[in-house]
């Protein structure tokens, strides 16, 4: 009998389609039987930090053990079907950064920018994203600030326009 058991554990081990160390999956085994004993004594299902603190391990310790034996699900994986109209769990899952309204909105702020002169581009590159104010851009330009001021709002009201 224990040889079979090994050999299954083996098995399910070494064809999972993540592989997982040993060590996780023990602690996950460990965290499953604590929280199935746990929810015998006390007829509720324990959390996180009761079950961390049974087996004195870390509680992300707990939740990585479980996250790890969970197996992977498809983004094409229906959840739900309604008269031939299926939602999968792509329809699900949403990246609020990378949107196709993000990605034309960057091509058309590249494009605006390349518009403009290699003066006003430095200018905003220093402004806006090396985070420098307008007397530090003075001075490595070699210009007033308010030179800087004037040419910053100018190249900002054309990229304006231009969007």
């Amino acid at each position: 009998m224990p040889m079979i058991v090994g050999e299954i554990r083996r098995y399910l081990r070494d064809n999972s389609a993540i592989r997982v160390s040993r060590s996780v999956r023990d602690t996950a085994y460990r965290v499953l039987q604590a929280k199935e004993k746990y929810m015998a004594e006390h007829q509720k299902e324990p959390t996180m930090d009761e079950i961390a603190q049974i087996l004195e391990i870390r509680r992300e310790d707990v939740v990585m053990a479980l996250d790890a034996v969970v197996d992977p699900v498809s983004l094409f994986e229906p959840v739900y079907s309604d008269s031939g109209d299926t939602v999968c769990v792509m329809d699900q899952v949403k990246d609020k950064k990378n949107t196709d309204e993000a990605w034309l909105e960057h091509i058309a702020l590249e494009d605006a920018i390349s518009k403009l002169d290699e003066r006003e581009r430095r200018i905003l590159a220093l402004r806006f994203f090396q985070g420098k104010t307008q007397m530090e851009v003075s001075a490595e330009v070699g210009i007033s600030q308010a030179q800087v001021s004037r040419l910053e709002k100018n190249a900002l009201s054309r990229i304006r326009k231009e969007l």
